[in-house]
């Protein structure tokens, strides 16, 4: 299963691919939220289970099953999800106005997928647009691209190496961050005022490439050194985080300035809105464009 978070209307929702069957799950508990706007959708979930247990006598067993899925205190925890077409199932019984819209999103998000494993640099280009619609370079889009690539490395590396997806890849990424940052995740979104955003779309770019370096250093000394479980993937992941550390000393040691920032993806936006408004309007600029 490849976990993932959609975002409808701005509302995270997530999700997994099921590789076998070729389908999405969604997050029934997200959904909830989205179309409900409740302040506890587990609760309303709950009422709209029983309802359609007692009323409709919907066998939820074959509407629903349960999946491992991050919550918001990043531990992963059985979460019911369903397929689209219980999904679509489930909307049948929540009046809601976002219904038609939501279910449209659906449909163009199985769309994307289906089309993404006929061609699969469609999901580079979606990665791309995305990005660009945020507002971000074209430098740091590329990066960050590169930065996505580097993280898929390390993780099928530490898979080979007995780490287990979700609790230990937080563990080792820690290290890696406190390595080269000199502060946990936690932290490092801490100084840069997030909550639940990724921390990498809120790096700059020369964040992005220490970062990237870092878990590098480590997929490349894990492959020579071949650890085995936590305790000695952990041991690589300071030694990997290390070399960025040299790194970004190397750095500000030429510069003076520090490279961590607590600047965040709505700062940048701001930065480059104020470049764009200090570009002359012209009409052949237009033409240009």
């Amino acid at each position: 299963m490849d976990n993932e978070i959609k975002l409808f209307e701005g509302n995270q929702i997530r999700s997994a691919w099921d590789n076998e069957k070729e389908e999405w799950y969604f997050s029934v508990v997200d959904i909830v939220g989205v179309l409900t706007e409740s302040k506890n959708p587990r609760d309303y979930w709950y009422r709209v289970k029983k309802r359609m247990s007692d009323e409709e006598k919907s066998e939820l067993s074959t509407i629903c099953r349960q999946l491992k899925l991050e919550s918001s205190d990043g531990k992963r925890y059985n979460t019911d999800v369903a397929d689209m077409q219980g999904i679509f199932r489930i909307i049948q019984s929540i009046p809601s106005p976002k219904a038609e819209p939501f279910k449209m999103w659906l449909a163009e998000v199985g769309k994307e997928r289906i089309d993404e494993i006929i061609d699969p640099e469609l999901t580079i280009d979606r990665a791309l647009e995305t990005y660009a619609k945020k507002g971000y370079s074209k430098e740091w889009i590329n990066q960050r691209l590169q930065a996505i690539q580097v993280r898929k490395e390390l993780t099928d590396t530490w898979n080979e190496h007995g780490i287990e997806q979700g609790r230990e890849y937080a563990i080792l990424t820690n290290e890696i961050s406190k390595a080269w940052s000199g502060m946990t995740t936690r932290q490092y979104k801490d100084l840069k005022g997030l909550k639940k955003q990724n921390l990498r779309d809120n790096m700059s770019t020369t964040e992005l490439i220490l970062n990237m370096l870092a878990e590098t250093a480590t997929k490349d000394i894990a492959n020579t050194s071949n650890p085995q479980g936590l305790e000695e993937n952990k041991k690589i992941a300071k030694r990997g985080g290390n070399v960025a550390k040299v790194a970004r000393e190397t750095l500000e040691k030429e510069t003076g300035e520090p490279v961590i920032t607590s600047k965040n993806a709505i700062d940048f936006g701001k930065l480059i809105g104020d470049v764009v408004k200090d570009i002359p309007n012209t009409k052949d600029d237009d033409k240009e464009e």
